[in-house]
């Protein structure tokens, strides 16, 4: 593709807004991240515990990245041969990066480096959720698994596997990260011309019978 093909390109696939979006996210996050939500806690009544303003926001993040897949071309995208796929990981991967980029750059000058790499590790294990969900319940509800993530860690907070909160050189969180972004990844690629396209190529091919 030349140039104002990708332009194009990338203006079909609302990177303009997904860039605006996932800024306006980075700035609140900065500004306000370290307010406290007061939330109703599953322990006894009347009772009620604080999150961190930030600790949520990435979610809007990965919903954010994960219209990229939507837009006039969905269709066309997900019956393309594999240069048109190929292509479409470039896109979304380099989207995803400078995104990153700039969400670790605004809350690291705001609350230093760890925040930051905290941000970013929440924002791609709730884009491969986002994905996920992309996948099994449609572009419009992107958004359904990570809030049932959101719902299980607003619950029972501060545990070892409450990746909002551990520090980013927690191994597990990275382990989710790596996890959760893979399987949203490939629950994406899987398009029903992938899975066709590959049924077809392990079936054993049909021999003749010969008359004896």
């Amino acid at each position: 593709m030349t140039g104002p093909d990708v332009l194009r390109y990338a203006q079909v696939h609302r990177c303009g807004t997904v860039l605006a979006g996932t800024a306006v996210v980075a700035v609140l996050s900065a500004f306000f991240g370290g307010t406290h939500i007061a939330l109703p806690s599953i322990g006894s009544a009347g009772v009620t515990t604080g999150v961190p303003f930030r600790q949520d926001l990435p979610l809007l993040t990965a919903v954010f990245l994960s219209a990229a897949l939507d837009g006039a071309m969905a269709a066309h995208d997900a019956m393309g041969a594999s240069t048109m796929h190929r292509f479409r990981i470039m896109y979304c991967t380099a989207l995803t990066t400078t995104v990153c980029v700039f969400s670790f750059g605004t809350e690291a000058l705001a609350n230093g480096p760890g925040p930051g790499i905290v941000f970013v590790r929440s924002v791609l294990i709730w884009l491969g959720l986002a994905l996920l969900s992309v996948r099994l319940l449609g572009q419009q509800l992107s958004w359904v698994i990570p809030l049932i993530s959101v719902l299980f860690l607003v619950w029972y907070p501060g545990n070892w596997w409450d990746w909002t909160a551990n520090p980013a050189t927690d191994p597990f969180g990275w382990v989710v990260a790596v996890v959760a972004l893979t399987v949203g990844v490939a629950a994406v690629a899987a398009t029903p011309w992938r899975r066709k396209t590959s049924f077809s190529m392990r079936k054993p091919p049909v021999r003749e019978s010969t008359m004896w």
